[in-house]
């Protein structure tokens, strides 16, 4: 399983930035996958989660209405759109693959993240 996220960088408080997540090694389409976070000095938190055909999204509450996931099962890549970002947004994304088709299940892995930092 590869996992390559991409996409971080320096945004300003209320500014917008794509992640993307490339998936390789397994298949893509049959598997749900998440975004969690890591700030500085704080533990791994799950952000959203998507199932394989994009039919249902869940998101962590602070981000609902700001983050949009997505997928593209043509080219194995989920999307993390962040809209109105926050200091508090600032941190290590990682993008993850469920081991089944339910964002309720355990993560088989976790790439290395791309890093967001929301500052002025």
């Amino acid at each position: 399983v590869q996992l390559v996220e991409s996409g971080g960088g320096l945004a300003q408080p209320g500014g917008s930035l794509r992640l993307s997540c490339v998936a390789s090694g397994f298949t893509f389409s049959d598997k749900a996958m998440s975004w969690a976070r890591q700030a500085p000095g704080k533990g791994l938190e799950w952000v959203s989660g998507i199932k394989s055909d994009g039919s249902a999204t869940y998101y962590l509450d602070s981000v609902k209405g700001r983050f949009t996931i997505s997928r593209d099962n043509a080219k194995n890549t989920v999307y993390l759109q962040m809209n109105n970002l926050k200091p508090e947004d600032t941190a290590l994304y990682y993008c993850g693959n469920h081991n089944y088709d339910t964002v309720y299940g355990p993560v088989d892995a976790w790439g290395q993240g791309t890093l967001l930092t929301v500052s002025s």
